[in-house]
Parts: C-alpha cells; sequence; structure tokens
C-alpha cells in the first residue's frame, strides 16, 4: 500500500478518486469539508492540509482587502481592486505562472511533518498542483494520481461554483479565466512536478468507466470502492470550442493517461 497524493485542477474528478479510497485505509485527514450540491459525496480534503496549503501560496499571490473593514466598504474595495484575485482560502483557484519559487516557514515545514507522519496517507488538495514542490522533502516513495476531465467541463464547473457558493462570489472570473487556471495547473504538473518520482493519469471518464479505478488499484496496491463513482452525478456536458493552448495541454494529459 503506497501513500498518495491527489493532483488535478478543481472540478476535474479528483473527489471521485479521492472517494474510492477513502475506504482503502489511508490516512484522509481528521477533519474533512461538508459536502454540498456540487460533491454530494463529499470532497474529501482536510482542513489543514489545505490550510498548509493556503499558506504556502500566500506570499505569491495577490493581496485583498482585510476583513476587518466595515461589510459594505470591504464589498466595495474588493470589486474595486481585486475583482478576480483570490483571498484566503480561495486559492485553489490562483493562477501562477511557471518559475515562481515557492517556500515555507519552519512552523508550515513543521506541519507539513506532521501530517506526513501519518502513513500510509492520502492527501487531496487541487493547490497541490503548485505546491507539490514544498512538500516533495517529506514525501519519501509516495505515489502521485493525477486526475483530470475535459478543460471546458471543468471551467464551466468552476463559474458555477463562483455563482453558488456565497464565499465565492466577490470573485469575478470569467469562464477564460478558469479555463487559465485549468491550463497552469496541470502545466505544473506536466511540465515540472512529473519529471520525478512514480505518477498515475487517469481521465474522469476513466474513472467513471472501471478501468482507471483498476489501474489505480495496481499502482497504489489498494482495493479501491467500486461502488462509490456514480455516473448520475455527471451533469456538465464539454464544449466543443477550447483554446489552443488548453487543448495542447489536455491533449498531453490524455496521451498520459492512454486515452488517445
Amino acid at each position: 500500500m503506497h501513500s498518495c497524493l491527489i493532483l488535478g485542477s478543481g472540478r476535474s474528478g479528483t473527489s471521485l478518486a479521492a472517494g474510492s479510497l477513502a475506504k482503502a485505509g489511508y490516512f484522509m485527514g481528521e477533519r474533512f469539508y461538508r459536502p454540498r450540491w456540487s460533491n454530494p459525496k463529499g470532497f474529501f480534503e482536510d482542513v489543514e492540509v489545505n490550510a498548509v496549503n493556503e499558506a504556502i501560496l500566500e506570499p505569491v499571490t495577490p493581496w485583498t482587502p482585510p476583513r476587518f473593514r466595515p461589510r459594505r466598504l470591504y464589498r466595495w474595495v474588493k470589486r474595486a481592486i481585486a475583482p478576480s484575485h483570490p483571498g484566503h482560502g480561495e486559492r485553489w483557484l490562483a493562477r501562477l505562472p511557471l518559475g515562481v519559487t515557492l517556500t515555507a516557514s519552519p512552523e508550515v515545514e513543521a506541519r507539513i511533518r506532521a501530517l506526513v507522519s501519518r502513513a500510509p496517507f492520502c492527501f487531496k488538495d487541487p493547490r497541490f498542483c503548485y505546491t507539490l514542490p514544498v512538500w516533495q522533502p517529506w514525501l519519501g516513495d509516495t505515489r502521485f494520481v493525477c486526475v483530470f476531465r475535459d478543460p471546458t467541463v471543468s471551467a464551466a464547473s468552476m463559474r458555477r461554483e463562483l455563482q453558488t457558493v456565497p464565499k465565492l462570489a466577490g470573485l469575478k472570473l470569467t469562464y477564460a479565466d478558469c479555463l487559465e487556471i485549468w491550463r497552469l495547473m496541470y502545466t505544473h504538473i506536466l511540465e515540472t512536478h512529473s519529471r520525478q518520482g512514480h505518477w498515475l493519469f487517469l481521465s474522469y471518464e476513466q474513472m467513471l468507466a472501471g478501468s482507471g479505478l483498476e489501474r489505480l488499484a495496481t499502482f497504489l496496491d489498494v482495493t479501491p470502492d467500486r461502488a462509490f463513482p456514480d455516473p448520475a452525478l455527471r451533469r456538465t456536458l464539454p464544449d466543443e470550442t477550447m483554446p489552443a493552448a488548453v487543448r495542447a495541454v489536455y491533449t498531453q494529459l490524455c496521451r498520459r493517461a492512454g486515452s488517445l
């Protein structure tokens, strides 16, 4: 049984992979976020893992107005100054270009060591697409599972989250912005992270069809929950139009997953 991290942009099927492993015997954290309409079976993301990744990303993401401002003034300032910049807890929607150096304080490093000491572990967070290099020194022989989905579906689903989750209502991200988030996250994986370690690339469709679960079982030497995937939760259809740069990344991912 191998410890693992599950990587992929938000709304791309990472919760499906994590949920399939939830009964396999992994430590996945002590406090999960509650399910909601977009993920009725749960997100399988630990509050502490997300908080650590937020702390790593905070120095390299734009400033947002402080929370102590009066509500009306704060809302106005956020719209006027940082309409598309994610703040605290929102950095799974960050856009981080290649080449940005991430570091961690000794306190954050201690929190990472405490989490990975609970092996075998399985942690899932879209922010790992950016923060993995900071975790790497303490991961040992941890394996990596990259889950992806048609980027037009993921981007449309991100937009729905922005429109329906009150905490995200202040973010003014367009559909094109969401496609760029998707592109950047997977570009970090393809161009930087996957050059070392053991990686498995899986598409959302492979996970639903069952072949993905078989590959996951072999790769991690575990028994996934084959009853967990639910095709009824596939509620968004792909868009035929896709920017060339996004399509190029998607094609690479499909090749890695053997779905081309």
